[in-house]
């Protein structure tokens, strides 16, 4: 993998991870990853910011050494996490003399994680200043972006603040530096869906202090450098907000197609009352698409069909990380069919008790929809047509 400069003392010696597809045994990677990692070589210190995956340990060795790092005295630990921290044990043993220096917090996560001696570490608060000879980094705390240890490391002479995973994205890519593009933008979005929607509360103070900080370059630990700040900051500042699009999401799983014939008839009715609908069969959707659809939705409906009383283990899965993500959706439906009863739509709700919305009162169909049930689900729809228009988006 390629050295990549960023300044005249700054250097990105991470890796790009192309071929991986999955996170966390959880996210799908379309467009892989990559774990930067950045040297800074000061008058007197070298400093590296964060690591990468302890999988690819060599090839950031093989990096350092293009650049012929004989020496690193500062690792800096912006989040403990193991695609970024999972180097340092190699690391300490190669530069016997270095210090990790992170917060207190971090330290402890560090030493339950890797198993790091208590005496390698150098422990900073916010606004402590580490100087590296005509290099100044300076420590930011910005917790939950989306670990409650997480900081930010501002390089003054540069103005470039290394943000770990705040401002990330899942891409991997030859370029140094974000060109603004759609594709930069959609892969920062999926990041976020994914990561950090259940903390937009934490993340706009975050904001704000990155925004008082006013950097030149934001350098995140996944994805690309921007150098226009101002196009992550301003996409992030418009998926915290409280603003949603009139859009309704649509997640829905058929075993016998009686589901999929109520969210066909609900599908058209929204869109001919003038909502935008994005439709996810769960059973092939990419769960990351369904994630960034929910960032800014409206609405969202999910359907299923009874199975021994209960969800669709599909739907239940879903309906579990639409709770754990917390989306800021303002309306919630739930609707299926059935063939003898079951406890479908108490298990929902409890799974969903942490999206702070309105829901509608839930909607089952025995069997296939009749005439009558077409005459519910468009009831159903008026109801989901009503919010829209409350909220000033009809």
């Amino acid at each position: 993998m390629a050295v990549k400069k960023v300044t005249d003392e700054v250097y990105e010696v991470g890796v790009e991870h192309w071929d991986r597809r999955l996170f966390d045994e959880l996210i799908p990677l379309p467009d892989g990853t990559s774990y930067n990692s950045y040297i800074i070589f000061g008058r007197d210190k070298t400093a590296l910011i964060d690591t990468v995956d302890p999988e690819k340990t060599h090839i950031l060795l093989r990096n350092l050494e293009k650049l012929q790092v004989n020496n690193i005295d500062y690792i800096v630990a912006n989040h403990a996490e193991q695609d970024h921290s999972g180097s340092i044990p190699k690391l300490l043993e190669i530069y016997p003399n270095a210090k990790i220096v992170t917060n207190a917090k971090a330290k402890g996560f560090l030493i339950d994680l890797l198993h790091i001696e208590e005496d390698r570490f150098i422990v900073i608060k916010e606004g402590d200043k580490l100087e590296l000879g005509e290099k100044t980094l300076t420590f930011y705390m910005t917790p939950w972006v989306h670990w409650p240890e997480t900081m930010s490391t501002y390089l003054l002479e540069d103005g470039i603040l290394f943000t770990c995973d705040f401002f990330g994205a899942h891409i991997a890519s030859s370029n140094t530096f974000s060109d603004d593009s759609d594709i930069v933008y959609e892969a920062a979005k999926r990041y976020y869906a994914e990561i950090m929607m259940p903390f937009r509360v934490a993340i706009r103070k975050n904001i704000a202090k990155v925004k008082e900080i006013n950097p030149k370059m934001i350098a995140p630990s996944h994805g690309l450098v921007y150098r226009n700040p101002e196009f992550i900051i301003s996409a992030y500042e418009d998926w915290v907000s409280d603003n949603v699009r009139n859009v309704t999401v649509v997640a829905y799983v058929s075993m016998h197609g009686s589901t999929e014939a109520m969210v066909n008839h609900l599908y058209n009715y929204l869109v001919e009352s003038g909502i935008e609908v994005k439709m996810f069969n769960l059973t092939e959707a990419d769960i990351g698409e369904y994630a960034i659809s929910l960032v800014d939705a409206a609405s969202l409906v999910g359907a299923s069909p009874m199975v021994l009383g209960g969800l669709h283990p599909a739907a239940a899965f879903t309906v579990t990380l639409t709770g754990a993500l917390r989306p800021k959706v303002k309306l919630v439906g739930i609707m299926g069919s059935y063939g003898w009863g079951g406890m479908m739509v108490d298990q929902a709700k409890s799974l969903l008790k942490t999206v702070n919305a309105d829901f509608l009162e839930p909607l089952l169909i025995k069997g296939l929809p009749k005439e009558e049930d077409l005459k519910k689900i468009e009831k159903f729809a008026d109801a989901i047509v009503e919010k829209h228009r409350e909220l000033g988006l009809l």
